[in-house]
């Protein structure tokens, strides 16, 4: 039927009524700001990623019909099992949200963004800042999932600081208050990206949400196919990857095979041509089109040149918070692609897309110096 004909404050939609979205042993894309864009996303299907989600859009920026906050909604033909992720801290605008979402857009399942440690969305009670208030909390969840068929899922860090982990109390909650899976990010508000993700705590949670019947997604540092099978076989339902996402996509080829792959350079460089032909598909192939794709290939190369090869280290596992002391290159590309250097990315960006114009600087979002920061945020 027609959500829109449902009073949520009459019953609404119960959550054993809707679709169901099966997360079991499944690799889900993190929301990423910016550089989880329709192109990208395309991409990590390619790399064999089974669920993607799009960039945390604004509810209130939606529902004024903002096209950039739209665009974030947007899904590509690839993206067979895909959801949306809105911020909100009112019911009423997540409620009209879902009723949109049902008759207007093509997807799965959205999710409510309760990870976001930004002080400029956690000060208007939205992001990691929403179940800080518990009250405020339920409210949303309980209008928006009552308010469509649509299942909706929650995603949530530990808790405001490390000393104050409330995850687990707010899980069996919010499984009552109708979400259909909660993801949950092992670091607090406080830790932002610092840190290793505490996935003891995660594995904890996941034997809670299990006794509330509702699916646990694991998210934080998956960086190998043996970071996820780890935290899967301890119980959580499926893993969500972000950065080790942009670090290296074909991560997703290597959880599905068990396997590390030595993916050689110009394998890598292939896999940009292939994410520039989607983005001059996707933002246009005239003049503006093009540099609106070397923008956003410029801000993934941020994160490309982290990826240290797996035939050189001495280590495997390779893990998400160790820097690199650098190691020798086998070839010239291979360096090049390793450079922390935003002079060399622009080269690799005019390998595939031409001459920069004259004047063009780089300098990429959310940081104050062209190196590296561990720091920088990305995941919704």
């Amino acid at each position: 039927g027609d959500a829109t004909s449902y009073d949520a404050g009459a019953g609404g939609w119960r959550k054993e009524e809707k679709k169901v979205v099966d997360f079991k042993g499944k690799t889900v894309l993190a929301p990423l700001t910016t550089v989880g864009n329709l192109p990208f996303r395309r991409l990590t299907k390619d790399m064999g990623c089974d669920i993607t989600v799009g960039e945390m859009a604004l509810t209130r920026r939606l529902l004024e019909g903002a096209p950039t906050e739209w665009a974030r909604v947007r899904r590509h033909a690839s993206e067979d099992v895909f959801g949306v992720q809105i911020a909100s801290a009112w019911a009423d605008e997540a409620g009209k949200m879902a009723e949109i979402l049902e008759n207007e857009c093509q997807v799965d399942f959205f999710d409510l963004n309760c990870g976001c440690p930004l002080d400029a969305l956690c000060n208007k009670n939205m992001g990691a800042g929403l179940p800080e208030q518990p009250w405020r909390l339920r409210e949303v969840v309980e209008v928006a999932s009552r308010c469509t068929s649509v299942p909706m899922t929650v995603k949530l860090r530990i808790g405001a600081k490390d000393d104050k982990k409330v995850a687990h109390n707010l899980i069996p909650q919010i499984a009552t208050w109708g979400a259909n899976a909660v993801t949950l990010h092992g670091r607090s508000r406080q830790a932002r990206y610092s840190r290793l993700a505490d996935w003891k705590y995660i594995a904890e949670c996941a034997a809670v949400a299990h006794k509330s019947d509702i699916p646990l997604i694991g998210n934080g540092d998956v960086l190998s196919w043996e970071d996820y099978h780890n935290h899967t076989e301890a119980g959580v339902d499926a893993c969500m990857i972000g950065r080790g996402a942009l670090i290296k996509p074909w991560l997703f080829t290597e959880i599905k095979e068990k396997r590390y792959w030595d993916i050689r350079s110009s394998e890598r460089l292939k896999l940009m041509q292939d994410y520039v032909g989607y983005g001059l598909d996707h933002w246009g192939s005239d003049t503006e089109g093009v540099e609106k794709t070397r923008s956003f290939l410029l801000e993934w190369q941020a994160w490309l040149c982290r990826y240290v090869p797996v035939g050189v280290m001495e280590v495997l596992p390779p893990c998400m918070n160790h820097r690199s002391p650098g190691f020798v290159p086998r070839d010239d590309l291979e360096g090049l692609m390793a450079s922390d250097q935003a002079s060399d990315w622009i080269k690799l960006s005019e390998m595939l897309l031409g001459p920069v114009p004259s004047g063009f600087t780089f300098r990429p979002k959310h940081k104050s110096s062209e190196k590296m920061s561990a720091d920088q945020p990305a995941e919704g």
